[in-house]
């Protein structure tokens, strides 16, 4: 007798199903054997811990008894966790959209036996609703059309399954001028909002890594569009309600183009690549929101994001069934929390109305057009009434719940955020969080040289996709600059070639999610295209090149190339979604490797390091070499030494280098691109 088999998974959003009377199973052989066995159709429904959405359809059907009976007597239901196995989401996500359906989660699609989409949806209501076809009516006709259809459903599901894999397959070859990487960035700058940043229209969502497209096209060109648009972005986000101003931390996206309205679930990599951006950003700048930021999120993940040495993946958006419920405040809880403070400071500042705008609650944001900052005074009186607000949140209010497990690409997302940040910002307790952290992914997450992708309650998850090698190599390369400490840029190379053996495309090159050895599915995905994170491939060209100016090996150089290659046939058209593949391509069309030989421990050597910190630089890789060590012989800097005995810098481009800098006002003078644009923050 059928029951559901999700209570010894590890996956904290398929146990929250557990309980449910839905005979759920999780996602492998013996459902399909089931459904072949019975004659059935297999329903997955595909969703996260964060999605209120997915929290929305579980409280109103799938603990529902007589939608459960509908489900178990016409289904073999099967429960995935999106980020557990991001390979079925891809692949499904396209399958929705190739059938008309624009994506998101929960994804409800049904398949055959074989694992062929023939139907699909996405969060169905209990009810009838707004349009809304209700759930069970779902249920009911699909069930009658592969009942009664049989063919249409064979004929539906093949011809869905071949357009899907034409997605996967098609030949995105192509040359590419490196002279386009600016006529690219035009056309990203042409599609912000000039207003409010971020791309326009809605919903608005970090993306930031076209945030950082913009960003080197003004440190490569010095054109004024370029930092004016970043800083409307960067700042609007800064103070808008996208950001937690109690606790530190982005939210996932606006449902508005002011970034007015959140989704209050927290991302671990949402976070990781805007605390890295607001640094690189703020090292040239100098801009002290920018600063600020960063630390209160960085606060916020050793706070709150912790499980062990490494980081959960992220924080629901609900409390007991009311989204944004820990984040939302009443006037008269600002006033009982902060009496005697100036509480109505507080409220003018933070735009705190006696009937807040969701259901008579607030969101405390910055977006009122007041100037930013207010004098040293006021500013240092808000500080202690946002701590006096986060204390009594702490310890008065359920804290939305954690998913933690752990992600080896977002750890590694995050590990390379914080020895980047933790490095620049002169914050050793940082790098040193970074380093626990990958420690912890590269012994308890793997077998050898092989990745494990998730990890929970002790167990480990999925083998490891592209995606995690990509994110910990260049964690690795992070450490390695933010340490000098030579095993990281061994661990590097190692995984690197694991991707080179096992997922590596040989008929049209570039990286394929899974392993060659993985579990087979109804497609092999091969994709260049920012999604939720970066995307492998486009990581990767950064890595390898970065592999490249650190042993001075061409294969490293020439493997990137082969990736550019790959997709450059694709970029002209998908340019929004190939921010991080345009980001590395500069890195491999202007990498600018920084060496300085010096004893590691010489103050003379750490003021060298801090010039070349104090510069935002997104394209270089730094080396600090002992005197007693010898680079490779293919190096550029090959037989470079200190200067009179002085630590010594040399910048070495195109396999060439500079004379040698032994000075660090003259090294951050040489190393300084375009003047600093004004301030951020609104005035």
């Amino acid at each position: 007798m059928s029951t559901n088999r999700l209570a010894e998974e590890t996956s904290p959003y398929l146990l929250l199903h557990k309980d449910n009377p839905v005979h759920w199973y999780p996602w492998g052989q013996e459902a399909f054997q089931e459904a072949e066995a019975t004659g059935k159709p297999i329903l997955l429904s595909i969703g996260y811990t964060a999605c209120h959405w997915c929290h929305v359809m579980n409280q109103e059907s799938f603990v529902d008894g007589e939608t459960a009976a509908l489900m178990n007597e016409n289904y073999i239901n099967v429960k995935v966790d999106r980020e557990e196995r991001p390979d079925l989401d891809q692949i499904y996500q396209a399958a929705a959209q190739t059938m008309g359906y624009q994506g998101g989660w929960p994804l409800t699609i049904f398949l055959n036996p074989k694992g062929e989409p023939f139907f699909v949806g996405g969060y169905f209501p209990k009810e009838e609703r707004f349009g809304q076809v209700p759930f069970k009516r779902v249920l009911e006709d699909v069930a009658t059309k592969y009942r009664d259809q049989p063919e249409v459903v064979t004929n539906d599901a093949t011809n869905i399954s071949q357009a899907v894999g034409a997605i996967w397959s098609r030949d995105l070859r192509g040359p590419f001028d490196p002279r386009l990487i600016d006529v690219l960035s035009v056309h990203v700058a042409q599609r912000f909002d000039i207003f409010y940043g971020g791309v326009t229209g809605a919903p608005k969502f970090p993306n930031a890594p076209l945030i950082e497209t913009l960003w080197r096209a003004y440190l490569r060109t010095g054109a004024s569009q370029f930092p004016m648009l970043v800083q409307t972005t960067l700042d609007t986000m800064c103070l808008s309600a996208l950001y937690d101003h109690v606790g530190g931390g982005f939210h996932r996206y606006a449902v508005d183009e002011r970034w007015t309205v959140p989704h209050f679930e927290k991302m671990l990599y949402d976070n990781a690549l805007m605390i890295e951006l607001l640094a690189q950003v703020g090292v040239h700048n100098r801009v002290p929101l920018y600063r600020i930021r960063v630390e209160e999120t960085v606060a916020w993940v050793l706070r709150e994001m912790m499980v062990g040495d490494a980081f959960a993946t992220s924080l629901d958006a609900d409390v007991d069934g009311e989204e944004g419920a820990y984040y939302l405040w009443t006037a008269p809880e600002v006033d009982a929390t902060l009496a005697g403070t100036f509480a109505q400071r507080f409220k003018d500042v933070y735009s705190v109305r006696s009937e807040g705008p969701f259901n008579g609650k607030n969101i405390i944001a910055r977006n009122n057009g007041l100037p930013y900052p207010l004098q040293d005074a006021d500013e240092a009186l808000l500080k202690r009434q946002r701590d006096l607000l986060l204390t009594a949140r702490l310890n008065t209010r359920k804290a939305p719940l954690r998913d933690e497990k752990i992600l080896a690409d977002a750890n590694g997302q995050m590990i390379a955020a914080l020895a980047f940040a933790g490095s620049s910002y002169g914050q050793p307790a940082w790098v040193a969080a970074a380093q626990k952290a990958f420690a912890f992914v590269s012994t308890e997450m793997a077998d050898g040289d092989r990745l494990t992708h998730s990890w929970a309650a002790g167990k480990k998850g999925h083998t490891g996709f592209a995606e995690d090698y990509a994110e910990m190599a260049r964690a690795a390369l992070a450490l390695y600059e933010a340490t000098s400490d030579a095993k990281y840029l061994d661990v590097a190379k190692r995984w690197t070639a694991v991707l080179n053996t096992f997922f590596w495309d040989n008929t049209q090159g570039g990286y394929c999610q899974t392993a060659v050895d993985d579990e087979p599915l109804i497609h092999r995905v091969r994709n260049v295209f920012d999604q939720a994170s970066h995307s492998a491939n486009g990581v990767m060209i950064a890595v390898l090149t970065k592999l490249f100016l650190a042993t001075g090996d061409v294969t490293y150089r020439d493997q990137a190339g082969n990736i550019v290659g790959a997709f450059a046939g694709e970029v002209g058209r998908s340019i929004l979604a190939m921010g991080t593949y345009l980001n590395s391509l500069e890195t491999l069309v202007t990498g600018l490797q920084i060496v300085i030989v010096g004893p590691r421990d010489s103050q003379k050597t750490r003021e060298l390091v801090s010039a070349v910190l104090g510069r935002s630089l997104p394209n270089r890789f730094l080396m600090v070499v002992d005197p007693s060590d010898a680079l490779p012989e293919g190096h550029p800097a090959f037989g470079k030494t200190m200067e009179n005995g002085q630590p010594t810098a040399y910048i070495c481009q195109h396999q060439n280098c500079s004379a040698p800098i032994a000075n660090p006002v003259t090294l951050s003078q040489v190393l300084q691109l375009p003047p600093r644009p004004p301030q951020g923050g609104r005035q």
